[in-house]
């Protein structure tokens, strides 16, 4: 599957597994139904890192409510990011 073909579904599986496979606490919200709009999709912890990270397809598009959080959250000590699938490698090297 190429990077044009994977669905966001398919992407936060893949950060999931790199971020067990690291030793990361990780956070998904199994339905954001009851969820602020636009909050980010994965929160990780390990150590004293804190990671948000919103994960898009190779063409997402952010909505301005994610825009919004991402900004909120940037504004702390936190690590904010937007993750595509050609981002992978450096994802890697970030997670490890």
């Amino acid at each position: 599957m190429t990077d044009m073909e994977l669905t966001e579904r398919d992407w936060q599986q893949q950060i999931k597994a790199l971020a067990v496979i690291y030793h990361w606490k990780y956070y998904h919200t199994w339905t954001s139904i009851h969820s602020p709009r636009g909050f980010i999709d994965v929160v990780m912890v390990r150590g004293n890192r804190l990671i948000f990270a919103e994960l898009k397809s190779a063409q997402g598009k952010l909505t301005a409510y994610q825009q919004e959080w991402i900004e909120a959250l940037t504004a702390t000590s936190a690590e904010v990011y937007v993750w595509r699938p050609s981002d992978f490698n450096v994802i890697c090297e970030i997670l490890r």
